[in-house]
């Protein structure tokens, strides 16, 4: 499934299925606002996008509430989430997920909003994107590039090659196609074991992470390794990996990925082009893309949203 592209005057709505927007965070919240109004959007805000009943979160109940909300809404055209954090997972037996069937509409987050990404593509089959916040996206000093990404993927509908932000390197090269899945590293894996996991059968992973420990990765490689994902997918692609020691360090995710899944063969490309405190690009999860990790290129081959 695919939602509409937006057009100038549509109305996005802002949910918080995440970590809470606390007092002190409320103007980068309003500045991220800002942004999309000056795109020529009107912005909703969800009845609960500010609540903290628990104290560190929302209710599962407030974050559902707003999540079916924001579908059922025949206004609301898009669905942005105001950022990430830990509690994504919480709500995920409370979505009404035959309302998300009935009304596709473009819905936006990361980090820790991969949780809802992925278990939405799996229950429903939309096509949902990775990409930047309202708050640590929007909310901050944008780059001209994350801008563009934006207005061509959806107001555009713009597919093919994505633009590089940065240096890319091929980890381990080959050409392969296949539908995107992936996002946070550690976030993902709050999917397993659950109905919410995707299949990844004839998939591309994408992965970035916030942190970055040689032992903590390995383990996260071996448990994909365990859960049969890597004989699944068909390559993989990292992004921007955020780690304050990442100068002092010998090794990197991509290089403890590689030796990983050494056995499978698997293309792997490594680009800053998504992640952490970097320019995002926006990416369709559940869009057929091509990978060659020889020419460092990624390119959409379908189209994510519909005009």
């Amino acid at each position: 499934m695919k939602a509409l592209r937006l057009r100038k005057n549509d109305k996005i709505g802002i949910i918080s299925p995440s970590n809470p927007i606390t007092e002190d965070l409320v103007p980068q919240f309003n500045k991220g606002i800002d942004f999309l109004k000056k795109l020529g959007f009107e912005v909703v805000v969800a009845k609960n996008a500010l609540s903290i009943t628990l104290g560190y979160s929302a209710t599962p109940e407030e974050k559902a509430e707003d999540i079916n909300a924001m579908f059922k809404d025949p206004s609301i055209k898009a669905i942005i989430c105001s950022q990430g954090g830990a509690t994504a997972n919480i709500c995920l037996s409370l979505l009404d997920w035959e309302a998300i069937k009935k009304n596709p509409k473009i819905f936006l987050g990361i980090s820790d909003i991969t949780v809802l990404l992925n278990a939405i593509y799996a229950e429903t089959g939309l096509i949902t994107f990775h990409g930047n916040d309202v708050m640590w996206g929007f909310g901050r000093e944008l780059k001209p590039y994350d801008k563009q990404e934006f207005i061509d993927r959806f107001v555009n509908g713009k597919i093919g090659l994505i633009n590089n932000s940065g240096e890319r390197a091929t980890i381990r090269g080959g050409t392969v196609e296949g539908k995107l899945l992936g996002g946070n590293l550690g976030c993902l894996l709050k999917l397993a074991g659950t109905t919410y996991f995707p299949n990844f059968e004839e998939s591309i992973l994408f992965l970035e992470s916030y942190g970055f420990s040689p032992e903590g990765s390995y383990c996260n490689f071996v448990q994909l390794e365990q859960m049969g994902v890597f004989d699944k997918v068909k390559g993989i692609i990292v992004g921007y990996i955020y780690d304050e020691y990442a100068d002092q360090r010998r090794v990197h995710m991509e290089d403890i990925l590689e030796k990983a899944t050494s056995k499978y063969h698997l293309p792997i490309l490594k680009v800053n082009d998504f992640g952490h405190n970097c320019p995002n690009t926006v990416i369709p999860v559940g869009a057929k893309v091509k990978l060659n990790a020889d020419e460092k290129t990624i390119e959409i081959l379908e189209e994510c949203i519909t005009f």
